[in-house]
Formats: C-alpha cells, sequence, structure tokens
C-alpha cells in the first residue's frame, strides 16, 4: 500500500498578523509550490530524512547557509511530532489502530520562512498520509486544532489556527475567532468566500528575508497577553478590516479590497519592528500601482493590481532585486 499526499501554501489576505487574538482574518490557499508525502507499510516505523534534514556538509559555509535557510531542526521534527500526536488523538477517543508499521518520506517547494505556512503544509500532509493508512477520518473542524498541537505543544512553536485552518479548508476562508465560540467550543467560525469574488492578485517573494514566525511574533504576543493598548485596539482594527472585506467582496465591491489591505499593513507597521527590506518590498509594489501587505510574518507581500500593464511592471522591478513574483493559483475548497 502506497499512500501519497499534498498540501499547499497559504496567504493571509486580510486581518490579524496572527489569530491567537481571538480575532478575524481571511486567507487563501494557492498551488503554485507544495509539501508532499510518500508513505508505504514497511517492518519496522521509519521516517527518511529530507535535503533539510542534512547532517553532512562541504565545509563550514555549507553549514551556515543550511543553518540560516532551514535552521537546526529540519522537517523531521514536524514528523515525528505529527505521528505522536495522531497517536494521542486515537487514544483519547478510543480508536484502535493495527499494528502496522510504515516508512514515511516528505518533499517541499514552498519557499522556507517567508511567511507562507511552509510547515504547516508539512504537518497537514503528513497527517493525511497517517490518516489514510490506519483508516482514521478526523472530523474537519478538530483538524487544525490537532495540526496546531503539533507545533505549538509538542515542538514548542509559536503558532496559531489561520494556516491550519486554510490548509483543511482550501480555496478562500473566512475566520472568526470569536474569543467566546473558541472556549466553548474549541474551534472558530469558519466561512468559504467564492474565490471567484477576489479581484486580481500577486504575490512577491525574497528567499533572503527568511526568518521563523515565532520569532516575528513573540513581542506583540506578550503586549497582547500584558494588555497594551495599542496592540489591542490594533487586534481590533484588523477584525474590523476583515469584515469590511467580507461585506465588499460579498458586494461585488472588489476594488475596496485594494484600500483595506494598504491599511491592514499600514498598521503593522505602526506596533511592529520591520526590516527596510521588508518595507521596500511593500513601497515598490505602491509604487507601481499595486497594494501590498505581508501574507504571514514577512518575507513575502500579497496585493491587488488593477491591470496587466502594472502586474508586468511589478515582474521586471521585483526581478531586478532578485524578488520572485507570481499570480497565485488559488486551490480549489476541500
Amino acid at each position: 500500500m502506497i499512500v501519497e499526499t499534498r498540501s499547499y501554501p497559504r496567504a493571509g489576505l486580510i486581518g490579524n498578523p496572527s489569530d491567537g487574538y481571538f480575532g478575524k482574518t481571511i486567507s487563501f490557499l494557492f498551488s503554485n509550490f507544495r509539501a508532499s508525502v510518500t508513505l508505504w507499510e514497511s517492518p519496522e516505523l521509519e521516517i527518511l530524512p529530507n535535503v533539510r534534514d542534512g547532517s553532512v556538509f562541504k565545509g563550514l559555509s555549507h553549514l551556515a547557509h543550511d543553518v540560516r535557510t532551514y535552521g537546526y531542526y529540519g522537517g523531521i521534527r514536524l514528523l515525528k511530532a505529527t505521528a505522536m500526536k495522531f497517536y494521542d488523538y486515537c487514544a483519547e477517543n478510543h480508536i484502535k489502530l493495527d499494528d502496522r508499521n510504515f516508512t514515511l518520506r516528505y518533499e517541499s517547494s514552498i519557499p522556507h520562512g517567508v511567511g507562507l505556512g511552509g510547515s504547516s503544509a508539512i504537518v497537514k500532509a503528513a497527517l493525511d498520509a497517517i490518516c489514510e493508512f490506519y483508516g482514521v477520518a478526523i472530523p474537519k473542524p478538530l483538524q487544525p486544532n490537532l495540526m496546531l498541537s503539533v507545533e505549538k505543544d509538542e515542538l514548542a512553536i509559536s503558532a496559531g489556527l489561520q494556516d491550519r485552518v486554510i490548509q483543511v479548508y482550501g480555496g478562500v476562508v473566512y475566520m472568526d475567532f470569536n474569543k467566546e465560540l473558541m472556549q466553548k467550543k474549541g474551534y472558530g467560525r469558519y466561512e468559504n468566500l467564492d474565490p471567484a469574488l477576489l479581484p486580481p492578485l500577486y504575490l512577491a517573494y525574497d528567499a533572503r528575508l527568511s526568518e521563523p514566525s515565532d520569532v516575528f511574533h513573540n513581542n506583540i504576543r506578550d503586549r497582547f497577553n500584558r494588555g497594551e493598548p495599542e496592540v489591542v485596539e490594533a487586534m481590533r482594527f484588523w477584525a474590523d478590516l476583515t469584515d469590511q472585506a467580507r461585506d465588499a467582496l460579498l458586494k461585488g465591491e472588489r476594488e475596496k479590497l485594494s484600500a483595506l489591505m494598504n491599511a491592514n499593513f499600514d498598521r503593522r507597521r505602526k506596533i511592529y519592528k520591520i526590516s527596510d527590506r521588508n518595507i521596500a518590498m511593500v513601497e515598490t509594489a505602491r509604487k507601481l500601482g499595486a497594494s501590498a501587505k505581508f501574507t504571514g510574518s514577512g518575507g513575502a507581500i500579497v496585493g491587488t493590481y488593477p491591470d496587466e500593464e502594472v502586474y508586468e511592471r511589478l515582474r521586471k522591478a521585483f526581478a531586478a532585486a532578485e524578488i520572485v513574483v507570481l499570480k497565485p493559483q488559488i486551490v480549489a475548497t476541500e
């Protein structure tokens, strides 16, 4: 038995920079890159390393480049933690597993550390493969929570539900992480929106700006937890922007999204410490006639553009700066 699964990157279209603040956001899933897992039955349980899990290097410069790109731990820890949380879920829900073992191999073309949800995509593909292998069906609203627990509980990585929700539901999703609802059910209200409602979108990323999302968010989370007015008010502001964006899209007023996305980043710039190169990406796009905001923690931006002439200007300007520009191909709703 061979199982093959895949998952995709996501971009935060509008809303909170993260979703651990009981706020709101809209995200979309796109297929220009992917994480994939291949799993087959074997005598022993084995997780095979990927290039990002290497421990043999040509020299110190090669080692340094690898660490700066992938960190010290690579992707195997994500797969181990996914298998562990799957096992715990089955034990807690009295699901009996047979005694078969498997070998698992993963690959990912998702740019690393630029705010596209690459690590959670690996977790999603691995969880889907293990579930299929053992014939276990996890209810859809609970899957994002289980995926989050892989990184947050098992690996102590700061993360939120946004990435996991969109990777489970696909397409374009409006998410409301209302505090009362979260405390009562353990998950928020997730509404799929028709991708056809969206205006033309571009996405640009600079692989040289790679940085773990927990590094970017930790200070803000601490300030929010302390009740710092500037941060608390910003979270309310972003939640309101999300509702405005949803209403505009449902009414067919797509042109309003551009101004809302710009406002999203402008408020973020007031409370976050953002590198000059990240800011330059946003400002360059705006000078060329497009809107722009981060897709996640930085390193990649997303925005709207009015016509192909503007997109071509974007492509040429960013190519000269070694920044990749693409038109995201939105994945169908799961």
